[in-house]
């Protein structure tokens, strides 16, 4: 982009963005809360999968889960009135909707799963991982205020490798549970032909009304999936809806309801990096929610908007661990409600967090989430989870891969996935060393930073990439 005088003084905006109500507009109640409700129907399954995910992996009771989803929606209603309503530094001002991130989804799993393993309850399992998200988002606040530096080290080729390798160390996950879920491994119930069905029809359906040419049946797909395969599982007897009368009337929330924070310094680790990947992936999505409302996406407003964006989620995310719930992160699936509805303004983001609140507090949703078997959830997530690793593949390719780029792949994918599937290889490792170097996040990610920085680039690619950065550096 442009350092002319000229492009100072007339900060750059996408002049075919016809909005009918811009940042600052107050639309009418009726009309508000239409636009809130789209917003709704976008996000909505994507803030209560992750911990849906998370609870049924780990094996949680369906309290605990009820009570975890439903402060997922409670702490996303709050950060995305945060963002909105911008405090000091806080927030970025925009109608940026705030909700549960799916890159911790690999980490928060493995950490848990290792403590309850090792003998642990499921509350200290809780506590650790609330505890390590609770300091890494530290990460994302002070980098916020560092954004050039971040930007130099954490380059599309590096946050595409992550992004990849968290896809490809989920896919277990999701095709575990097509199989019957985790609880199910070992009996005979597991890979029965009504769970591959089951999943199948989910699978099918999301795909068909994903490649829909009406908008909402497209935005809708993974929603109208998993109804679908709930009712047919419901008949078959599969969904047990009496647990829903041991949940309490109203949900509440309650700082450290589990307890205290824990701590593990691996999973810390791993969880650091990944706050990193969250802030580039915040920028880029707060740069297009910026172009979609008709505000600026370069010079000093823009540069304010973002940095309150980034430590927005930073703050919204230790808010989160506060609450019992995981890293929130804003959602780029609601530029393109801005797009259709043309409503770009801010207080629309007060209807979204109001409502979020309000269905938060109310037990019953998150119980019937909770009560989704595992092979409906395995049809969705294994799509979700095979879209995260392609779109780590997109990152990549946005990219100059050369011999330098290539050789960072090559290194980065062979370790992160060879202690995947050997994590035998790192046992005489020391304690501390082991367990960082167990997980593949954690150890392709800082190969791939590592090699980043100490391989010189090429002349042209350095020129390249100087051409191609904005003017956040």
């Amino acid at each position: 982009m442009s350092n002319t005088d000229t492009a100072a003084t007339e900060p750059q905006t996408d002049q075919s963005i016809e909005l009918i109500y811009g940042l600052d507009d107050r639309p009418p109640f009726l009309e508000a809360l239409f636009a809130a409700l789209q917003h709704l129907l976008a996000i909505f399954v994507g803030i209560v999968t992750p911990p849906t995910i998370i609870c049924a992996v780990l094996g949680l009771p369906i309290e605990i889960t009820s009570y975890i989803i439903s402060m997922a929606l409670v702490v996303s209603g709050i950060s995305t009135f945060i963002q909105a309503r911008r405090f000091g530094p806080i927030g970025s001002g925009l109608l940026s909707i705030q909700g549960t991130s799916f890159t911790f989804l690999g980490a928060i799993i493995a950490t848990g799963s290792s403590i309850l393993s090792a003998g642990g309850s499921p509350e200290m399992a809780l506590t650790t991982i609330f505890g390590v998200c609770f300091l890494g988002s530290f990460v994302e606040m002070i980098f916020s205020r560092f954004l050039k530096f971040l930007k130099k080290i954490i380059t599309p080729l590096v946050s595409g490798i992550v992004v990849t390798l968290i896809g490809l160390s989920l896919i277990k996950v999701g095709i575990t549970d097509i199989g019957g879920g985790a609880a199910a491994q070992g009996s005979e119930s597991f890979g029965s032909l009504t769970n591959l069905m089951l999943a199948g029809i989910v699978l099918i359906t999301i795909v068909i009304f994903n490649r829909s040419k009406n908008g909402f049946l497209r935005m809708s797909a993974i929603v109208i999936g998993l109804v679908v395969g709930y009712i047919i599982a419901a008949f078959m007897g599969m969904v047990d809806f009496n647990k829903l009368s041991e949940l309490s009337l109203m949900n509440f929330p309650v700082p450290f309801k589990f307890g205290f924070f824990g701590f593990n310094l691996s999973a810390f680790i791993t969880i650091s990096l990944l706050y990193l990947i969250t802030t580039v992936e915040s920028i880029g999505d707060l740069t297009a929610t910026s172009m979609v409302s008709g505000q600026p996406i370069e010079g000093d407003k823009y540069i304010k908007t973002i940095s309150g964006g980034v430590l927005g989620d930073g703050f919204n995310s230790a808010l989160a661990a506060i609450f019992n719930s995981f890293p929130n992160t804003t959602f780029s699936q609601n530029n393109g409600v801005i797009q259709l509805t043309g409503v770009a303004s801010r207080y629309i983001g007060y209807f979204i967090a109001g409502l979020l609140v309000l269905f938060g507090m109310f037990p019953v949703i998150g119980g019937v989430f909770s009560l989704i078997p595992a092979p409906v959830l395995g049809g969705a997530t294994i799509i979700m989870f095979g879209t995260v690793a392609a779109s780590g593949i997109k990152i990549i390719a946005s990219s100059i891969i050369d011999r330098r780029g290539i050789l960072i792949m090559a290194i980065s994918f062979g370790l992160g996935l060879g202690v995947l599937m050997v994590p035998d290889v790192v046992r005489y490792f020391p304690g501390v060393l082991n367990s960082i170097f167990s997980d593949s996040i954690t150890t392709g990610g800082l190969s791939a930073i590592f090699l980043n920085i100490v391989l010189p680039r090429s002349y042209r690619q350095q020129k390249v990439h100087e051409n191609l950065r904005t003017d956040l550096t």
